[in-house]
């Protein structure tokens, strides 16, 4: 690795990892003297500080950590704020689950698996946007079809209803695997 690339080494250790790391750890990692990190780090100090830089390297005793800009907090909290991850009820994760897992699905098939009205909480999901109306089902009285959206799925962090974890199977279905 040459100079440029351990710079470029560190900055991406710094900036997946989120915390700080001390200097033997990245020593370590890196395959260089802690001496050496030392120095690596100093140099991308001052070039974050000098250079007009969004982030900084913060230095607590033996760690480093690659942090933002103080002069940039006012805009980092006005996209935090967009960003907090909203606090959904028992109740509204349990129908989310429902309509994450069988979509498209109508309200009755919901309620049939919950065994309780659900309507506030279909209400309350499509108003925060987990959910949207993706059309009718094509029988008498024509229910409304409900399905996540992309919303739902960056708020937990997925990018695709593949990446859902499995449902458990009963121990009736995995008896009948078992005997067949």
């Amino acid at each position: 690795m040459q100079w440029s690339e351990h710079h470029a080494a560190l900055e991406a250790i710094l900036f997946a990892s989120g915390e700080a790391i001390s200097l033997a750890r990245l020593s370590e990692v890196l395959g260089k003297t802690p001496e050496y990190i030392e120095q690596l780090c100093g140099e991308l100090m001052d070039d974050y500080r000098y250079g007009q830089r969004g982030f900084r390297l913060l230095r607590m005793e033996d760690r480093v950590q690659m942090v933002s800009a103080p002069e940039y907090a006012a805009e980092i909290l006005a996209i935090m704020e967009e960003r907090k991850p909203e606090r959904l009820s028992r109740s509204s994760l349990e129908v989310l689950s429902i309509i994450a897992y069988y979509e498209p699905v109508t309200k009755t098939y919901i309620e049939q698996v919950r065994g309780v009205d659900s309507s506030y909480t279909i209400g309350l999901l499509l108003d925060r946007e987990f959910i949207e109306d993706c059309g009718r089902l094509e029988v008498p009285g024509r229910p409304i079809l409900y399905r996540t959206t992309p919303h739902f799925l960056r708020a937990f962090g997925i990018s695709s209803r593949e990446e859902l974890p499995e449902l458990p199977r009963s121990e009736q279905s995995q008896e009948e695997k078992g005997s067949g």
